[in-house]
């Protein structure tokens, strides 16, 4: 869980990589927030979001997706690195 306060490390993410547990960056209603990632729908490509007390706040696109929380206070979150997004060789200048 990640408490009010604590410093976060957040990266671009490949929504296609997330897993259900993830706490991504995502847009709600207008205003980006770190939401957990409670249930996947690959077929239509989005993730329900819903906070760290079980509360599910609905279901938002790949394209409303916008970073992976990579680190909490310093620690890494487990295989949150690999899911990155890393830029194609033909896109950097």
């Amino acid at each position: 869980m990640i408490r009010s306060r604590q410093l976060v490390a957040v990266a671009p993410v490949d929504p296609s990589k997330l897993a259900v547990g993830d706490v991504v960056l995502a847009r709600v209603a207008g205003t980006v927030y770190l939401h957990l990632v409670s249930s996947l729908d690959p077929a239509r490509k989005r993730v329900q979001i819903s906070n760290n007390r079980g509360h599910v706040n609905g279901w938002t696109s790949h394209d409303r997706v916008f970073g992976i929380c990579v680190a909490v206070d310093g620690v890494s979150r487990g295989d949150a690195a690999d899911k990155v997004l890393t830029a194609e060789p033909n896109d950097r200048p």
